[in-house]
């Protein structure tokens, strides 16, 4: 029932992160919002598109229900019979049970007569209906129109309840009162936050208020919008997006220049508004879910020349903390200016910058330069799109700005990007003594050393070790004429990396307590919390030069992760066991913990922070940033890191266990082979057996079920752990051959199941050929799954350029000699599968379309082509192979009957004389009809060769 049941929830694109819950509820950065706006917005959106499309290919005829349409309320209606699958999470229960009752008032009205739909109040309390995630899926669908109110009449769609709470009943909505014109009060202010809107009507006349009511009424608007109707307000989620983004942008002076008086009051007469949109954008999962919108490009986009502004106006001279919560220049700088870096994920660790042979970065990260590509990208495709009338389901979330935008429009953000990656790059130089930054750095280091206790603390102090020549002024940090560095933002970004040098060179040689450095840094990150950037940055680079020598975390010095530590590892040892990968401790009971010096730095700042929801703007990056430079260092940090969280939040716990499971796997190949072996083991063990070779049973022994209710329950699924540890595979090279090699082993094991499985004369005991051969397909689509998930772009090129050919060419190993025809067809079977299930899953088949210009995507016809003359090259005998004859004719023949059936549009990009001899070896196999077809798909080029076959 549980099978057929998830059979039917993929009818509807059920994600598989809701079956099986990734993570737990509670961490710095939840997911469910997210996922909630896949499954009851994104998915409908893109429901919708494709009804549509239907509807303009066939016409609709009076009430005639188009076959995709009826589809659709089938596999609704299907799901009704599955309602233990759609248990809704425990925060949108109440939601559920309002949209169950909403359907119960509906069917007693009609079943009153069509004549007595008011006779009963929506908010009638004798109506009371149990909900799941069933009814919020027809209310999503309902409100995009995808189907009709119908859906309430059908048989089990309404399940009374008498034991329902009358918390769970549907109350009157504070969006009825603000609609009928009522003043926005503190009280309906609180409540319209709290509650998503429900249609686009209550939508408009916010963004009304939003725009053209007075700044109180403005600022009041923009936290409304930015709250549960951003965050869960799923039957109108893509307007309030647009909405959003849209006052980003309303807020800039038309020529969006800091050069004029005028432009800077327009910059500060906004600043309230703009705060309140900024803080709640950096709430939660709020940016999570622009990015599955899509809008990321643009929220960059606005936010760069916010930036720009801010980070140009100086604080009043009594500017003393922005933690504080008072509205400020730098409060509002900050908030902008971190929500941009979060976007393209800055505090990435800096070998992630490094270049390959190749010219691409280990990993395929966002950068500020990607994201304008993006963004202008678009921009030209829109401008170049044939038909602007064709029907866009998301509605306006689409807009974009009709200019291109480029960094050099924005000098003094350009300026602190470039530092930053110098920063990342190489160590700090000298300043000259009348240098400005060398001032600002002095007043920053007199301000900080001000607070310091047992006054024989001075900026000279600190600075006379330091490489970045900082020297003290003549001010001392007991001077009553002491003034506070009021500077624009910029100019204080720019001097923050050499105070940091001094500050952490004075500590390395006992010039400045551990504590004091702690409080140094915080009192940075209060007085303008853009420091944060900074900090990372900087302390992320030297955390991974590894020149800083290990300090004790014993308590005295630096604060001590206690027993909380050989607790977290032995929890992570036992759950990584039973994945069936096995790890030594770190940390052996005797041996002191010690972490680098700015890693220790690093992590005492972040426990100073009180987890409050007015700090998500800098939790948002400190949680992440703290995480990636413990990924980012050799010394094994995140078992010390999160026994300090643990001892923090201790509700955090089984968040905290679940990250520090990446570590090992960022240090120890064995252990990333570990798991491969054994995501391949747990998929195929379990349904090797059965005759029912694509049923769930080896995708649920993969994923499993590992955290439920009461939090993590062993034994742990190796596919879960993969899924959450892949992000830190270093050498993806590495697991690309590894992925490989498990590829060909399990299809050499499924060959040898078929031909041999006891005694010769019990045929019944043989797994059947067409099952081995099916199953080495799924071996084929696993090992995809996996490597792109893992490598991403750059590792599917080296597979196509580099791992397979090598494979090929190589001597087989001693355990595969002498396979057999069986295994020897079903290996190459499973190779050409794999690497085209890798090529096609990453670039697809579109050729023309403008998004194939960016990056990674433009250079798969150079790839293809690559192999395709490697495949020529040993046709036509110019390169000798290593492996079985039989492998490669199942490898060729696969790989070029996959790519001429569903992806023909890779074959113009390649040379004629590759086809000619492609086609050749082909017939040489008596593979005539595949010859001939793959010479009539290689465009016009290959015509005469079409011609000549038939002569």
């Amino acid at each position: 029932m549980k099978q057929a049941g998830r059979k039917h929830l993929k009818l509807f694109g059920f994600p598989p992160f809701v079956l099986y819950n990734g993570e737990p509820l509670e961490g710095p950065i939840p997911h469910l919002d997210a996922r909630l706006c896949m499954l009851l917005a994104l998915i409908p959106l893109s429901i919708a598109a494709i009804l549509q499309e239907e509807s303009d290919m066939f016409g609709v005829e009076g009430n005639k229900i188009l076959p995709q349409r009826q589809g659709l309320i089938s596999s609704l209606q299907d799901l009704i019979q599955y309602s233990g699958l759609l248990v809704p999470p425990s925060s949108v229960v109440n939601a559920a049970n309002a949209a169950a009752s909403k359907a119960a008032i509906f069917k007693a009205n009609y079943k009153a007569g069509a004549g007595n739909t008011s006779m009963m109040d929506q908010t009638d309390s004798s109506m009371k209906a149990a909900g799941n995630m069933l009814h919020l899926i027809i209310e999503a669908c309902i409100s995009r129109k995808l189907i009709d109110t119908s859906a309430y009449l059908w048989h089990g769609y309404v399940v009374p309840s008498r034991t329902l709470k009358d918390t769970a009943l549907p109350q009157e909505s504070p969006w009825l009162n603000f609609m009928k014109g009522s003043q926005l009060s503190e009280p309906l202010i609180d409540a319209l936050v709290a509650t998503p809107a429900s249609s686009v009507a209550e939508l408009d006349k916010l963004y009304s208020v939003a725009t053209n009511g007075s700044e109180e009424e403005k600022t009041a608007a923009a936290k409304i919008l930015c709250g549960a109707s951003l965050v869960r307000g799923w039957n109108i989620q893509e307007h309030v997006v647009s909405m959003v983004v849209k006052l980003l942008s309303a807020s800039l002076p038309s020529d969006s220049s800091t050069s004029t008086p005028g432009s800077m009051s327009h910059y500060l007469a906004h600043m309230s508004t703009l705060n309140e949109i900024l803080l709640g954008v950096s709430y939660g999962d709020v940016i999570h879910i622009l990015s599955l919108y899509g809008m990321v490009p643009d929220v960059a986009v606005a936010l760069m020349p916010l930036c720009e502004a801010f980070g140009s106006i100086a604080p009043p001279p009594n500017h003393k903390s922005t933690i504080l919560g008072e509205t400020s220049v730098y409060l509002v700088f900050s908030c902008a200016f971190l929500c941009l870096l979060r976007l393209w994920k800055f505090y990435r660790p800096p070998q992630e910058y490094c270049l390959t042979g190749r010219g691409g970065s280990v990993k395929l990260e966002l950068t500020l330069d990607y994201l304008l590509l993006m963004h202008n990208n678009r921009i030209f495709s829109n401008s170049s799109a044939p038909n602007r009338d064709s029907y866009n389901s998301m509605g306006s979330v689409n807009e974009v700005s009709a200019q291109p935008i480029y960094i050099d429009s924005f000098p003094k953000l350009s300026a602190w990007y470039f530092q930053n990656q110098a920063c990342i790059a190489s160590t700090l130089s000298g300043l000259c003594n009348k240098n400005p930054v060398h001032q600002v750095a002095n007043k920053i280091l007199n301000m900080i050393c001000r607070k310091m206790n047992k006054g024989g603390v001075s900026s000279s102090n600190l600075s006379s070790t330091s490489s970045s020549s900082v020297s003290g002024s003549s001010v001392s940090a007991s001077d009553d004429s002491y003034q506070r560095p009021a500077v624009p933002a910029w100019e204080f970004l720019e001097a923050v990396p050499f105070v940091l040098e001094a500050v952490l060179t004075a500590c390395a040689h006992g010039r400045l307590s551990s504590r004091d450095l702690t409080t140094s840094l915080r009192d940075l990150v209060d007085f303008l919390p853009a420091s944060l950037a900074a900090i990372v940055s900087y302390f992320s680079a030297e955390i991974t030069r590894g020149i800083w020598k290990p300090v004790p975390m014993n308590g005295t010095e630096w604060p001590s992760p206690g027993a909380s530590l050989h607790s977290i590892e032995a929890e992570v040892k036992e759950i990584l066991a039973s994945a069936g990968v096995q790890i030594n401790s770190c940390y052996p009971r005797g041996v002191p913990p010690m972490l680098p010096l700015p890693m220790a730095a690093l992590v005492s700042l972040t426990i100073t922070f009180k987890l409050d929801r007015s700090l998500e703007y800098i939790q948002g990056v400190i949680g992440h940033a703290l995480e990636n430079c413990a990924g980012g260092s050799s010394w094994p940090s995140m078992p010390i890191i999160g026994a300090l969280w643990t001892q923090k939040v201790r509700r955090w716990h089984d968040f905290i266990v679940l990250s520090c499971m990446r570590s090992p796997f960022g240090r120890d190949k064995d252990a990333v082979a570990q798991l491969i072996r054994s995501c391949f083991s747990s998929f195929l063990q379990s349904s090797s057996s059965g005759s029912d070779i694509i049923a769930n049973r080896g995708v649920g022994a993969l994923l499993g079920d590992s955290i439920t209710d009461q939090g993590l329950r062993l034994p742990m699924a190796p596919g879960f752990v993969y899924l959450r540890t892949c992000r830190t595979f270093h050498d993806t090279y590495f697991v690309s051959e590894v992925i490989l090699k498990q590829v060909i082993e399990w299809a050499h094991k499924l060959a040898n199941g078929w031909s041999f499985n006891g005694p010769p004369q019990l045929k019944s005991g043989r797994t059947p050929l067409s099952c081995a051969a099916s199953m080495a397909h799924q071996v084929a689509m696993l090992g995809g799954g996996l490597l792109c998930i893992a490598g991403g772009p750059l590792v599917v090129q080296v597979l196509y350029e580099d791992t397979l050919p090598t494979l090929l060419l190589s001597a087989r190993e001693q355990s595969l000699k002498d396979p057999g025809p069986v295994s020897s067809t079903l290996q190459g079977y499973a190779m050409a599968n794999m690497l085209f299930y890798c090529g096609s899953l990453l670039w697809g088949a579109d050729r023309s379309s403008p998004v194939m210009k960016l990056s990674f995507l433009s250079r798969r016809p150079r790839v293809v082509r690559n192999h395709m003359d490697f495949i020529a090259g040993v046709l036509d005998g110019h390169i000798l192979l290593g492996c079985d004859p039989g492998t490669w004719k199942a490898y060729v023949s696969q790989f070029m009957f996959l790519v001429v059936k569903f992806v023909p549009s890779w074959l113009p990009d390649i040379k004629l004389d590759t086809l000619k001899k492609i086609a050749a070896g082909l017939r040489s196999w008596h593979e005539h009809d595949l010859a001939l077809s793959l010479l009539e798909r290689g465009g016009p080029q290959a015509i005469s060769v079409v011609v000549e076959t038939f002569l």
